[in-house]
């Protein structure tokens, strides 16, 4: 063979050999021993059912300033205020400028935090799974007292007046439920109602409000004749005076679910995540904090595996698990949900003098 010869044959060697090597990509994928529900690039080695921290260090992040946002449940500006002694704790304890993200909806939040934008948030109880799966999220804490992280359960509301007594008296009415994502609002009413006579879609149509605020006061107005909403969100808005207790009426309650986890970045260096998670612990609510959180004082600990279970089990149920396709089916229904909420907003203001 010559020296011209040997060279190809070399070069050639080289490129079939750039082919066969794995991408950084595919190199961790490959790696990757377990993953469960986690998108591809997440891996769950540990089976803890969250994301490990990246074994690449260079990927490990220590952010100068700390992004926190909180679930789009209601108004984010009102949860801004609410927040701001949480915040200005966080600055004096890591160190670090915080600033709050406001999130318009929960498919807003979790893309935040895929892409690097987030760093430590208060995720909805149904969407926290798709934040563990889809964005990397780890949560740690849920409010509580020193006893127990607080629960909530799936209210199913009508107006005060209403006739309706019992869930089979709504077949035929107009029932919202709030965005497709929501564990109470969504998808435990697609769980539990059908063995109790009222099945979703078969015996209502669904009409998506885009919040559980929302929802409540379109029972009140008249817009619709029921809805499924969280309890704890509905004592919230008794407590401030957003609704008046007298003018709804709660024909059906569920076991206890969790109430917002909140979580933090799987990519965040080890000890920052260990040191943010203690400044959580170790904040204690303000007065008017307590009050608006129905006498939670205090960011109880939790974990994704043990206390989620019964959201997991839930989701499974309903035909919604916590996966990249549901995940992107239930994304566009929100957005077309949104979409049509501005129409209709648009409509109201083109009609006025």
């Amino acid at each position: 063979m010559t020296a011209k010869s040997l060279l190809l044959a070399g070069a050639f060697a080289a490129v079939s050999l750039g082919f066969m090597t794995p991408s950084p990509a595919e190199a961790q994928q490959a790696a990757c021993k377990n993953r469960g529900h986690l998108d591809t690039i997440y891996c769950d080695d540990n089976n803890d059912l969250v994301a490990d921290v990246p074994a690449d260090k260079k990927k490990l992040r220590n952010p100068s300033t700390l992004v926190f946002a909180y679930t789009p449940v209601e108004d984010p500006a009102v949860y801004e205020n609410i927040f701001k002694p949480l915040t200005d704790y966080l600055g004096k304890c890591t160190s670090k400028k915080v600033v709050y993200y406001p999130v318009q909806s929960n498919s807003a939040e979790i893309e935040a935090m895929r892409s690097g934008r987030l760093h430590v948030a208060g995720f909805s109880t149904g969407p926290t799974g798709f934040a563990v799966n889809m964005a990397g999220a780890i949560p740690f804490a849920a409010k509580g007292t020193g006893q127990q992280y607080r629960g909530y359960h799936l209210a199913m509301v009508v107006k005060a007046d209403s006739p309706y007594k019992a869930l089979a008296d709504l077949k035929g009415k107009k029932v919202a439920h709030t965005s497709a994502s929501s564990n109470s609002g969504n998808l435990a009413p697609r769980a539990l109602f059908p063995s109790l006579g009222l099945t979703p879609e078969k015996d209502y149509n669904v009409v998506y409000s885009g919040g559980h605020d929302k929802s409540a006061l379109g029972v009140i107005s008249g817009d619709y004749d029921a809805a499924p909403v969280a309890s704890d969100v509905l004592e919230r808005m008794i407590t401030r005076g957003t609704i008046k207790p007298e003018t709804i009426r709660v024909i059906y309650k569920s076991a206890t679910f969790p109430t917002s986890s909140f979580a933090y970045a799987h990519d965040l260096e080890p000890a920052f995540a260990e040191k943010l998670k203690k400044c959580f612990y170790d904040f204690r609510f303000t007065p008017e904090m307590t009050k608006e959180f129905n006498g939670d004082d205090r960011f109880y600990p939790i974990t994704y595996k043990k206390d989620w279970e019964i959201v997991r089990n839930v989701a499974e149920a309903s035909g919604t698990p916590y996966n990249k396709a549901q995940y992107e089916k239930e994304t566009e229904a929100e957005k077309a949900a949104m979409a049509k909420k501005a129409q209709e907003k648009l409509q109201q203001q083109q009609k006025k003098p």
